[in-house]
């Protein structure tokens, strides 16, 4: 767990009255369960979804699918997409959204494993793309939560 961070991000929200939701696919939940973390995520925590199919995509986020057709798949274009539809599905004022390719494999786009943007979506919008170079999914997923968290903190400090 990355409690500074997240308490940072915890203090920074609940001083402005600020919500968050997530969509998250390689992470697998863990930037939600890090800011479920601190106590009283509730206050700011609207909830979280882990989009790793395009089922779950479907049933827990509305993209345009037009839009997104039009985008590569693992861009930084497309994780933006997913963190509006995050933020705005849950009507919060900020919204994250991971996808990548933890590993072992890569994914059928023919990313390799080890990769993975990140979007924030809010008052202040950023996204990322992570790269470690390793093939290990327990790694590759606590590094993807780690820069999830930091690229937020990073956004409510902007």
């Amino acid at each position: 767990m990355f409690s500074d961070t997240v308490t940072d991000i915890a203090g920074l929200l609940v001083d402005r009255g600020d919500t968050v939701s997530v969509a998250e696919s390689s992470t697998g939940g863990l930037i939600s369960a890090n800011l479920l973390s601190v106590p009283g995520a509730s206050a700011f925590f609207q909830g979280g979804s882990v989009v790793y199919t395009l089922a779950s995509r479907r049933a827990f986020l509305d993209l345009d699918r037009d839009r997104v057709r039009e985008l590569k798949p693992l861009t930084e274009e497309m994780v933006a997409e997913f963190a509006r539809a995050a933020r705005e599905k849950l009507d919060t004022t900020w919204g994250i959204a991971e996808l990548g390719a933890a590993g072992p494999a890569g994914t059928p786009y023919g990313h390799g494993p080890g990769v993975s943007v990140i979007a924030i979506s809010g008052p202040c919008s950023i996204s990322s793309t992570t790269r470690t170079s390793d093939d290990d999914r327990h790694s590759n997923m606590l590094a993807f939560t780690e820069a999830g968290l930091l690229l937020f903190r990073q956004a409510l400090q902007a």
